[in-house]
């Protein structure tokens, strides 16, 4: 598909973007290149790739085929000009942070964030002398306090695993623009069918491509999709991609690759050094997965109204967050950020408090209790004694992970069906 054809939908692109016959074999789906190392032309080919200036495949640590084509569908479905994928959510994190940040620098987070990203956050990322600064980001005046001259980015997610907070990108990426800092957005429990961050001002969008991505829980996989739009040489903040490279005998990325400076690094440096590739039968599950993202996540959310109606109706239950709701404090905000609906990931919470929760898990038959979310199947767990049990009580009620609360992500069989199932385990768990 060249860039200066046709217009096309997310639909057609979903199976299209990045995807050509194999010239080798005229095979219609993109192989799996399994291999390690790919043969230079001659001498000068192979000092032209590894000088950066010409673009191929060296070793697949770096660049793959199939990891490639994957790149560009995640980029074109999110509206970027290039992506870099690697070998999990958290790695894409670390891989989107990395060219920005330098010891004594810090990043402003949202305080609804993933439990295990605010474990890598709060802890893990202290080891390279980062720091985050976690922010109620419905308060723009208290993400504008927190930002300080060390501050290198604005992270948070479209929307929030667990609760399925929506947040304001527009009003956020606002606040980034003010300060000359790029917004990152964790788009996994949205995916580009439901929001594209980067038409709500976001300079960067990570994705676990675990999730709803691949959509099948078979393999895990991270991406960091550039925008091709912030200005990497305008504050002397970002040297990495601004400066000269000594790796690469003084290049400097921004003013080389202009629009795809940040995707170059990601590769040439990210990739390079930090080693956390994605293997190629791993994209290639991810490819087929996106083949039918629009189609699942239709139902995914068609499924999640039905059944958040039901439990917000049910006298067992105390409340429920989904935004897809009239009564969620997010619904207009929803209407504006995604207006496909508000995704299949929510809480709620059970009368009787924790040990309700565990009867009620363990009580389950056609969901699965697993730390997991995304699949095509339905997923629950209880996030204070699993994904966020690592975190303070404080910090489970401010990502909404309390202890009388479980977390579901719905998936797409019948929705009668998993009624039932809930309407059995609330009935054992309550009685």
């Amino acid at each position: 598909m060249s860039d200066d054809g046709p217009s096309y939908g997310f639909d057609t692109l979903q199976i299209h973007a990045g995807a050509r016959p194999d010239p080798a074999t005229g095979a219609r789906q993109t192989p799996i290149y399994q291999t390690t190392a790919y043969v230079f032309r001659d001498a000068d080919h192979a000092a032209a790739l590894f000088n950066l200036q010409e673009v191929g495949y060296i070793y697949s640590r770096l660049t793959n085929p199939t990891v490639a084509v994957l790149q560009e569908r995640i980029a074109t479905l999110e509206g970027g000009v290039g992506a870099v994928c690697c070998s999990s959510g958290h790695a894409a994190q670390i891989m989107a942070l990395f060219p920005l940040m330098a010891p004594g620098r810090n990043v402003v987070v949202s305080t609804r964030l993933y439990g295990g990203t605010v474990t890598q956050f709060s802890h893990t990322i202290r080891r390279f002398g980062w720091a985050a600064k976690f922010v109620d980001f419905d308060d723009l005046d208290a993400i504008r306090a927190a930002i300080d001259e060390d501050t290198r980015a604005i992270f948070c997610e479209s929307i929030a695993n667990p609760g399925g907070y929506i947040t304001d990108l527009d009003a956020v990426a606002g606040v980034a623009g003010e300060a000359g800092l790029p917004l990152i957005v964790d788009n996994t429990s949205a995916t580009p069918w439901l929001c594209r961050p980067v038409e709500h001002g976001a300079a960067l969008v990570v994705h676990s491509t675990t999730k709803y991505l691949t959509g099948n829980g078979t393999v895990t996989g991270g991406a960091v999709v550039d925008s091709g739009t912030f200005d990497w040489s305008a504050s002397g903040k970002f040297p990495s991609l601004s400066e000269p490279e000594p790796a690469y005998h003084g290049l400097k990325f921004h003013e080389t690759f202009g629009p795809l400076a940040y995707t170059f690094h990601g590769i040439a440096v990210g990739l390079r050094d930090l080693g956390m590739t994605m293997n190629p039968q791993a994209a290639h599950y991810t490819l087929l997965g996106i083949e039918t993202l629009s189609l699942r996540m239709e139902r995914h959310v068609r499924n999640a109204e039905k059944i958040a109606r039901w439990l917000e109706n049910d006298p067992r239950v105390e409340h429920v967050t989904y935004a897809g709701l009239p009564s969620s404090p997010y619904h207009e905000r929803m209407k504006r950020i995604c207006p496909r609906g508000a995704g299949a990931l929510f809480t709620f919470a059970i009368r009787g408090g924790y040990e309700a929760c565990v009867r009620f898990v363990d009580a389950l038959e056609l969901f699965s209790h697993v730390a997991n979310l995304g699949d095509t199947r339905s997923l629950i767990i209880h996030s204070a004694s699993t994904t966020h049990r690592q975190l303070t009580p404080e910090q489970q009620e401010a990502a909404g992970a309390a202890p009388d609360v479980v977390r579901v992500s719905i998936g797409i069989e019948d929705p009668d069906d998993l009624i039932a199932d809930l309407d059995q385990a609330l009935a054992r768990a309550t009685a």
